[in-house]
């Protein structure tokens, strides 16, 4: 008995640190703000519509609305890999709120608070990742995808350059995000409607 119960002993406290160590990977896996559905960004409302403009920023990996000097939202957000996204002064062409891709593979894929500046090229619902991650098109957290939608409109001026003065200022503060751990919600609730309406109720997605 007296051999057993120093095993014993061993075994618990063995047990007990395998626990903490779990415990400690799942909270530091987790934290606040690693992931875009975490991410919810204040939002202030244009004195006039006409004047707001985005500004994206694919040297930092931020987007802005803004509206004169003002910043109205501030943003990560996910730019296209080998400069695909490209640069210039744009306007928004074509707005959806409920967007599905149409072309393989993935056709059907929900791309959520589709803003299309060119054709084939729009801001919207996507994995956000602090590092160049689509083929060409801007992605957004659900929250600001949906946000930035409600105070743009047709003919809104889109300004997408390697930086803004925004970067140094507001931009510094926001958090890195990386969706790219998390897995694909299932694919029969990404190809239904009650995944737009989570997106329009503000609810996180189901994965």
């Amino acid at each position: 008995m007296k051999t057993v119960l120093p095993i014993l002993s061993r075994l618990l406290k063995a047990t007990a640190c395998a626990g903490l160590t779990v415990a400690l990977c799942q909270c530091q896996t987790m934290k606040p703000g690693n992931y875009g559905h975490n991410f919810d960004p204040p939002l202030t409302q244009p004195s006039n519509p006409a004047n707001v403009k985005i500004k994206v920023s694919t040297g930092a990996g931020r987007i802005y609305a803004v509206e004169g000097d003002k910043v109205l939202l501030a943003s990560p957000c996910g730019v296209g890999v080998n400069g695909s996204t490209g640069q210039g002064s744009y306007h928004i062409g074509y707005k959806e709120a409920k967007k599905r891709r149409q072309s393989e593979p993935d056709r059907g894929y929900p791309m959520a608070y589709w803003q299309e500046w060119k054709p084939a090229y729009g801001m919207h619902w996507g994995f956000v990742k602090p590092y160049p991650c689509s083929h060409g098109c801007i992605r957004l957290p659900m929250n600001t995808a949906r946000k930035l939608f409600s105070i743009t409109r047709v003919g809104t001026p889109l300004i997408i350059s390697p930086s803004h003065p925004e970067d140094a200022t507001i931009g510094k503060s926001l958090p890195r995000i990386d969706d790219g751990p998390l897995p694909n919600p299932n694919r029969a609730y990404l190809m239904s409607d009650e995944f737009f309406q989570d997106a329009a109720a503000g609810r996180k997605l189901r994965f």
